[in-house]
C-alpha cells in the first residue's frame, strides 16, 4: 500500500524528476515539500539521522536544482556485526537523488541550504521577470 503514493508521485510530478540512476534506491528517496512564497522558492527534505556533510545540494546546468546523499550508509556496519540477527529492516536506506526543475524567476547565484533537526530546507530567492516591451505602430493609409 506504501508503494502507491510514490507511484503516483513518479506519475504526477511535472516538474520533479526522480534520480534514475542504476544506484539510486527509488525506496530511500525522501519526501520532499516545494512552497512557493512571494520572495522565493522554499524545499524542505526531511532527512532524519544525516548530517550536513553527508548531503548535497547542486543547481546543475539547465535550472536543476538536485538534493543527494545516502540514508543509513552507517548502519551499513552495524548490519555486519556476528553474534547479531537482525529480524526485521523497515527503515528506508540507499543512495537517494532528487531533482526539481526550477522556474525562470529562480535567481540561481543567490540559493541557501541550512541543515536543522534533520530537515533540510533550500531557499532560492525570485527574481522579477521583465516582460517584454510592448511598442504600438501606428497604422498610416
Amino acid at each position: 500500500m506504501a508503494l502507491i503514493p510514490q507511484l503516483l508521485d513518479d506519475i504526477f510530478q511535472p516538474f520533479s524528476l526522480i534520480g534514475s540512476t542504476n544506484e539510486t534506491s527509488k525506496f530511500s528517496n525522501p519526501r520532499v515539500d516545494w512552497k512557493e512564497t512571494q520572495e522565493a522558492h522554499v524545499f524542505k527534505a526531511d532527512l532524519p539521522g544525516l548530517k550536513k556533510e553527508e548531503v548535497k545540494v547542486e543547481v546543475e546546468e539547465g535550472r536543476v536544482l538536485q538534493i543527494s546523499g545516502e540514508i543509513g550508509a552507517a548502519d551499513k556496519e552495524d548490519q555486519k556485526k556476528e553474534n547479531e540477527t537482525w529480524r526485521r529492516i523497515e527503515r528506508p536506506r540507499g543512495k537517494f537523488c532528487r531533482k526539481f526543475w526550477l522556474p525562470e524567476n529562480a535567481k540561481l547565484d543567490e540559493v541557501k541550504a541550512c541543515m536543522e533537526n534533520g530537515v533540510l530546507t533550500v531557499t532560492i530567492p525570485k527574481q522579477e521577470i521583465k516582460k517584454p516591451e510592448v511598442k504600438t505602430i501606428e497604422i498610416t493609409g
